[in-house]
């Protein structure tokens, strides 16, 4: 039980893109609209500049709205920020019921950031911690500790840019709150009970952990607003931003988890996907879209990138949905152009904030924009080999398919790039029986096993994926009969709603291009889920955007007139309710105190007992914890994905291999290591059969098979390769002996 008694006083204690006419929005500013206007007294104030709301009026006429129209965006916007509101308010209440976060120390704050969380909050606290701001930048871009004895720049591996930012944030809000003399935390001593000593705990904006938290679930609660607005846009009702919504709160166990992991690079970078696909959605719509509709979508396709390595991946499913529309003649040669000019400026732009990141030049994503650049420009070349159908759009996929895989390969090799070597074994373990030592440590994780099948029950149980399924049908339906009606009349009917020689609006068919490139991102986000588990936080999130279009008028306009369409939401949203009211009572139900004593008792140690320059080696979970708590240097990290790291971690992790102990003891003396953590568990334990560390190593190195693994030897007797210095239920501190260290 926890008993919480305040502290004396501390000093520093408690404290719109452009819409085209079609917009759902906003009624057309015809002033035809059937509400707009007939003198009410509030339209009347609306219209008198010297009336109740004379700022109102001048933003509703810069915007150039009636006052109807004005009104029903108002009332999207606070419905937007209330959704909104009650996703962080969600997010907030989930992660403290976890952990009792207000509740925990300083240390055991940090060590709830478990694996690459505590990584990435490391280097936020090393800019706070720096004497001056520039100064905290240059640790982090000139590092020592997380690679050592290598000198890394961080912000170029690891996407910190959302950490320099809080960290810059942080530092002028405390320097703010310390000028004016105003209290920014409130402090507590936590007593522990059973033998453990009292702790002190805070909360308040001026505690480190707690100001970061804040801001991630801020972000997100404003994605939700995102979400609102983005499903009223697309179905055209703002019906459908509440389904949407409610669609992601009934299945949000599926949808997210940055309540249980906030400092994932996804947690700051999903947000600007989301954003950025509303503005895509706009795009596609409009006809002629605005210059400032394109730099809106390239900045937020840079906020999207720039937080995380991962971004790449999913723009190539994007830019592949679009490329699929573009074949199917639902967007012009002239839009796509430009949708591949606004990216290849993201990519090349987040390049240079990358400092050369070679990653992002030799990615797929990158290969795929040229070589769909190439098909467009060369189309006049298709249409003139091949007779305008299925063989050209046939042959047009098959070119893309070819030459980015060509193209990918050569860039690699060009600039000697291996990073994302292990994708593509990951991929192909997928398929074929092949498997290797990275390999195997992505997929013996659950996370990046296949798609589990009680998921799609789960989307059952609350008629996500039914309803999307019908959605799709629907979709699929007329898209078929309009490339059914181009084959048979060829030249005589084009689906291309834009021409380039037609100057005719083609509302419909604008209509169209937007509903099937979401049909085809929704399929896209599916494949990736059911291929990685992990990746169901991007299907999930468009499966409740996708089912804001069961109030489409466009689609289901054949039921009837609005209350029968709205009758038939209503009892959809009612059964829904039904399974979503109980998941998000069981969410609420979980409630938990984060504490690991095992932990603590050797990151006290480590602190204690070892020079601030002692080097380690070990788990790479437990890794990120010794770097950010003890401050000690690291030779491996949670960090997966750099070549030269995934072969500094199979020497380390050879400890729990069947070599000899010997070789091992080899291997951390080139590496300069001084202490060993060795954690039994990671002996023993393995999520299913031929998963254990052993086992994975018997796949690597299949002579050694047999042995007894050299971890439980050590686990027995440590000597006379290397001394025990410290040891509790879960970790034992090997320390690589003194003799072989003169040995370097």
């Amino acid at each position: 039980m926890v008993v919480k008694t305040r502290k004396q006083n501390v000093k520093d204690q408690p404290p719109q893109p452009n819409v085209d006419d079609r917009s759902p929005l906003v009624s057309p500013g015809t002033g035809k609209s059937r509400r707009a206007g007939k003198g009410t007294p509030f339209n009347s104030l609306l219209h008198n500049k010297n009336g109740l709301f004379p700022g109102f009026s001048f933003i509703r006429s810069k915007l150039g709205l009636t006052p109807s129209a004005f009104v029903k965006l108002g009332i999207t916007l606070v419905i937007a920020a209330l959704a909104g509101y009650l996703h962080w308010y969600h997010l907030s209440r989930l992660f403290e019921n976890d952990r009792h976060f207000s509740h925990l120390s300083g240390l055991e704050k940090e060590m709830a950031f478990r694996t690459e969380m505590g990584l990435y909050y490391s280097y936020f606290k090393t800019i706070i911690e720096a004497p001056t701001f520039l100064n905290g930048l240059y640790l982090v871009m000139n590092d020592r500790l997380t690679e050592y004895p290598l000198v890394i720049n961080t912000l170029k591996r690891f996407n910190l840019y959302p950490e320099v930012v809080l960290a810059s944030w942080y530092r002028i809000y405390t320097d703010i709150m310390e000028f004016f003399g105003l209290p920014t935390k409130m402090c507590w001593s936590i007593n522990r009970g059973e033998g453990m000593a009292a702790v002190d705990g805070c909360e308040g904006m001026g505690d480190p952990a707690y100001f970061y938290v804040t801001f991630v679930f801020l972000l997100n609660g404003l994605m939700m607003s995102l979400f609102f607005i983005y499903g009223t846009y697309l179905s055209g009702s703002r019906l459908g931003g509440m389904v949407t919504v409610l669609c992601f709160f009934f299945n949000h166990g599926e949808s997210t988890r940055v309540m249980w992991t906030p400092p994932l690079r996804e947690s700051f970078s999903y947000p600007f996907l989301v954003l950025q696909m509303l503005l895509l959605t706009h795009i596609l719509r409009t006809r002629n879209p605005s210059r400032k509709a394109m730099w809106a979508l390239a900045i937020s396709n840079l906020c999207f990138m720039l937080p995380w390595q991962f971004a790449q991946f999913v723009l190539l499913t994007q830019v592949a949905s679009l490329f699929a529309s573009y074949i199917l003649g639902y967007i012009s040669p002239t839009k796509m152009q430009s949708l591949l000019v606004t990216h290849m400026i993201t990519l090349a732009v987040c390049f240079v904030l990358m400092f050369g990141n070679a990653m992002l030049l030799t990615s797929f994503y990158a290969s795929s924009l040229v070589s769909i650049w190439g098909i467009i420009a060369l189309r006049d070349k298709f249409a003139g080999a091949f007779k305008p159908g299925l063989i050209t759009w046939v042959m047009q996929g098959l070119v893309w398919v070819v030459s980015t895989v060509i193209l990918k390969f050569m860039l690699s090799a060009i600039f000697g790039a291996s990073d994302d070597a292990h994708i593509s074994s990951l991929i192909k373990s997928k398929f074929t029986s092949y498997k290797d030592f990275d390999t195997m440590m992505y997929t013996c994780a659950a996370e990046f096993d296949f798609m589990e099948i009680e998921t799609p029950l789960r989307y059952i149980k609350t008629l996500l994926l039914p309803i999307n399924m019908l959605v799709v049908a629907v979709i699929a339906g007329r898209t078929i009969q309009d490339v059914v009606r181009f084959l048979r009349e060829g030249e005589k009917y084009s689906v291309k709603p834009e021409d380039d020689d037609d100057d005719d609006e083609h509302p419909e068919m604008l209509a169209k291009g937007e509903l099937v490139y979401h049909s085809l991102q929704l399929i896209a986000f599916a494949v990736l889920a059911m291929l990685i588990m992990r990746l169901k936080l991007f299907l999930t999130p468009h499966m409740c955007i996708m089912a804001s279009l069961i109030c489409s008028k466009q689609l289901f306009g054949w039921i009837g007139e609005k209350f029968k369409l709205h009758v038939m939401v209503f009892g959809i949203l009612s059964i829904m309710a039904m399974q979503g009211a109980a998941n998000l009572q069981a969410q609420w139900g979980i409630m938990g105190e984060f504490s690991n004593l095992p932990q603590e008792q050797l990151l006290d140690w480590i602190r204690d007992n070892t020079r601030p320059h002692a080097v380690f080696a070990g788990a790479m979970p437990t890794m990120a914890s010794v770097k950010l708590s003890a401050g000690r240097p690291i030779v491996n990290h949670p960090h997966y994905e750099d070549a030269g790291l995934r072969e500094r971690t199979k020497l380390v992790y050879a400890m729990y291999s069947r070599k000899s102990a010997e070789v091992v003891k080899r291997n951390l003396m080139q590496m300069e290591v001084d202490y060993f953590v060795l954690e039994d568990s990671w002996c023993t334990r393995r999520s299913r059969p031929g998963c254990s560390m052993p086992e994975i190593w018997d796949v690597e190195d299949p002579q050694n098979a047999g042995k007894v693994p050299l971890c439980t030897l050590m686990s027995r007797d440590s000597r006379p390769h290397f001394a025990t210095v410290f040891h509790n239920n879960v970790y034992k501190v090997l320390k690589v002996p003194k003799a072989a260290k003169e040995l370097r």
